[in-house]
This record gives structure tokens, sequence and C-alpha cells, in this order.
């Protein structure tokens, strides 16, 4: 792996836990553990699941908003960590008669996944993260044999 290179997300898994629900994010190097509140955790399943709501949920209503402006994402990108919280950005790219534009927007992680899953787009994660995290693979594992 290279220091400057990000690491693509590869796997999705989000579980059920006593307080919130566990987000997984599988790369080829390590397993990423983000725990969410419930709300978030059920936007994150329905977005894996293709759910569609009946009226429009807020990550919705903001690729609606792109797709009225004719931007679309491109990827969202995990950058760091900062007092035990993931940050991410998300990388939206817009066409247009003076040509290509690209805008990087701050985001909750959670929100920013969401919208790669429903968008169907990459999501990346900064080499320095993978490079402090520990690795959950391992719970993971162990989660999904107790819960199938």
């Amino acid at each position: 792996m290279s220091a400057t290179e990000p690491v693509l997300v590869t796997g999705i898994e989000i579980l059920p836990m006593k307080a919130g629900m566990a987000l997984f994010l599988v790369t080829t190097p390590k397993t990423l553990l983000i725990q969410v509140d419930n709300q978030v955790g059920e936007a994150l399943h329905g977005a894996l699941m293709n759910k569609q709501s009946e009226r429009p949920l807020p990550h919705d209503l903001m690729l609606h908003l792109l797709l009225g402006l004719d931007a679309s994402v491109a990827h969202v990108v995990i950058t760091e960590i900062k007092n035990e919280v993931y940050c991410a950005r998300i990388i939206v790219t817009q066409e247009g008669p003076m040509g290509r534009k690209i805008a990087e927007i701050d985001a909750r992680t959670s929100d920013a996944i969401v919208l790669a899953i429903k968008s169907k787009r990459p999501i990346l994660i900064a080499p320095e993260i993978i490079n402090v995290v520990e690795d959950t693979a391992d719970m993971l594992k162990h989660l999904l044999k107790k819960n199938p």
C-alpha cells in the first residue's frame, strides 16, 4: 500500500448493537468499526438493501438536489480521525458548458457513506487511518456467526 493512495472499501456490514449500530468497513488491509446511532444505521441498512422509502429521506433529498444541479457524487473519502470521530469528504462533480467542476464537501462519515451507497460510488479511506486503527475483522466474523 502506498503512503498516499487511499484504500478502497470492498465490503460493508451493519449490525445492531446494544447502543446503536456497528458499521464495519472492510478493506484489504483491515476492517474498521464505526459506531452509528439507530437512525443512521437504518438509513445505511436501507441503502445497502436498495429499499425505497415512501417519502424522500434527507439522503434522498441531497441526491435529488445534486441531480437537479446536474451534479453527482464522484466518491467519498474518509480523511481522518479527530477526537475518536471519523471525518469524511464527499467529492461532487458537475459537468456544464464551462467544463467540469469538482467540489469537496465536509460531511459526517455515516452520511457520506449512505450517499456513496445510494449513488453506487466508491468509498475510500486515507492510508493514515488504516495505519492507526485496530483491525476488527475477527470481531465482525464472530458477530456474523452469532447473527447470520
